[in-house]
């Protein structure tokens, strides 16, 4: 009895010093930048963009959900602000060599709660890589405007390319 209970202990024991391996996170296939832009108090003479700044960058989905439960949804913002969701090594600036020559799918929104969904949803498609053109999208874009419709736009490279558009 006593050589099975130190047996019992034994292997225990040595269970309790193996370590648990933590599962490999889930690789997104490109990185993505959340960016933020607060309009709400313009000042004179100050260039647009000097307000834009990059939040944070991922490129799994365990990061992603993290950021996305910590930060604000677009119905939480000020008034004349903007979140964007854009691929690495873009700005979301129209005076980036990648956007310079593209456009903009714009849906508008007049209740704040519809923003958030389709903001959820819209980030859920680019990072899972689920538009037929994904190279040719730059991000997304919630423009919260209390006293006018929110609104959601999708930035791509080539407006030119009506096949893609």
């Amino acid at each position: 009895m006593a050589a099975i209970a130190n047996e019992a202990a034994a292997t225990m024991e040595g269970s309790a010093t193996e370590t648990i391996e933590k599962p490999l996170p889930h690789k997104l296939e490109r990185k993505w930048a959340f960016w933020f832009d607060n309009q709400s108090k313009p000042n004179q003479g100050v260039a647009w963009g000097t307000s834009l700044r990059k939040v944070y960058s991922f490129d799994t989905v365990e990061e992603f959900w993290c950021l996305y439960e910590q930060i604000f949804k677009p119905s939480k913002l000020p008034g004349n602000a903007d979140f964007h969701l854009f691929r690495a090594g873009i700005e979301p600036k129209w005076e980036d060599p990648v956007c310079a020559t593209g456009g903009k799918w714009s849906f508008t929104s007049i209740r704040n709660a519809n923003l958030d969904t389709m903001w959820l949803e819209t980030l859920m498609a680019l990072i899972g890589e689920q538009f037929d053109e994904a190279d040719e999208i730059c991000g997304v874009v919630a423009s919260v405007r209390r006293q006018r419709q929110d609104k959601l736009a999708l930035w791509t490279k080539t407006a030119a390319n009506e096949a893609v558009q």
